[in-house]
């Protein structure tokens, strides 16, 4: 079998809106794009990725229509360890962060996704998971920097059947007010994109400490190792990052240094299903658990949920707290009483619904 054709697909999706107008990764989004990656096969056998896309999808798809896809066209599907190894190693001049590892990361899922539908196997089962029907999934709420709208969405993802609630806010007390809606016998994670000094983070965690929460995400800029150490060590909270950690190495450094609680790969910028792997295992050598990062609604997220639940024990889901009038995926991608669903078909199980993609599609 071999590479005949990669192409590039670049969805706009609305967002259902509820009330206020969320923040995603510090803009007003009214809408969130997808780029997804086809790779086509001489016996008719299609896999399909997901590059990190959200804002920067054209540096991302350009890297792979221009550097990524011509070095695969010809080769192997199956040989995916020695194909990514070469991948990376020669256009390691490019960059071994951005736009060139998130091409790389959809490349990889499409070519473990071409593997278990070879192979007739769900992706995880392929990796070695025994049966599993579903795992649990965390509402990862937007910001909205008002605590009635964040009153209203928790509200809202409680209702759902949800039992497990991140918010990705930054004012102590919105965070506080966070607290007092969830309730107490249910898990709250705050993901604060690196706003904070050391020491502001630390005065920061002095005034949550007695909340008692599950985790701080990204809490100081730079993201540096020795500073997450330093609030991980001193801080009293639980410390979790990573979705911006561009491989195995970075990570293992992280982990040297004991800088987290949790560790956040994310398959769409850590190298795809083969280095998110890699994380599982050094995290487990390191007795750091893994939450991936998870703010997708197609492969990302499908092949984030194949890795999990091939571990041992359940790892928790992202599932960033959007709706949608139609996705690609279907209902695949949607948790139901606060558990998603494995797919059970080979590969990453599902493929894209072609006239969404039509309806969907951004020309440019």
């Amino acid at each position: 079998m071999k590479i005949t054709r990669i192409t590039t697909h670049v969805l706009n999706m609305p967002l259902k809106l509820r009330g206020d107008v969320p923040h995603v990764g510090g803009q007003a989004r009214t809408a969130l794009e997808m780029l997804l990656v086809r790779i086509d096969t001489d016996e008719d056998v299609t896999g399909w990725g997901e590059a990190f896309g959200h804002r920067i999808w054209s540096a991302t798809r350009a890297a792979i229509d221009n550097i990524i896809a011509p070095v695969c066209i010809g080769r192997d599907p199956g040989a995916i360890s020695t194909l990514m190894v070469e991948l990376t190693r020669t256009l390691h001049s490019a960059g071994r962060h951005g736009a060139v590892t998130y091409g790389l990361s959809a490349i990889d899922i499409a070519l473990w996704d071409i593997a278990g539908k070879v192979a007739g196997l769900p992706l995880y089962r392929l990796l070695g998971g025994g049966a599993r029907e579903d795992l649990p999934a965390y509402a990862s709420l937007l910001r909205y920097g008002k605590l009635a709208a964040l009153d209203r969405n928790i509200e809202d993802a409680l209702e759902r059947g949800y039992r497990l609630v991140k918010i990705h806010e930054i004012d102590r007390d919105i965070i506080r007010g966070a607290r007092k809606a969830v309730g107490e016998g249910i898990p709250l994670m705050v993901d604060c994109n690196c706003p904070w000094s050391l020491e502001q983070a630390l005065a920061m965690c002095a005034q949550l400490r007695d909340l008692e929460l599950e985790w701080l995400e990204e809490p100081v800029w730079p993201p540096q190792p020795e500073l997450l150490a330093r609030v991980r060590a001193e801080g009293g909270i639980p410390v979790a990052a990573g979705e911006n950690v561009a491989n195995a190495f970075d990570f293992q450094r992280l982990f040297a240094q004991q800088a987290l609680t949790v560790a956040q790969p994310s398959v769409t910028k850590v190298g795809g299903v083969s280095e998110m792997r890699k994380v599982f295992d050094l995290a487990a050598i390191a007795g750091v658990r893994v939450v991936p990062h998870s703010a997708y609604f197609g492969p990302g997220l499908l092949a984030s949920i194949h890795v999990c639940a091939a571990q041992a024990g359940e790892v928790w889901i992202e599932r960033f707290y959007c709706d949608f009038d139609e996705t690609p995926f279907g209902d695949a991608v949607n948790p139901k009483s606060g558990r998603i669903r494995v797919p059970q078909g080979p590969g990453l199980g599902i493929d894209p619904s072609p006239d969404v993609l039509k309806r969907l599609a951004i020309s440019a």
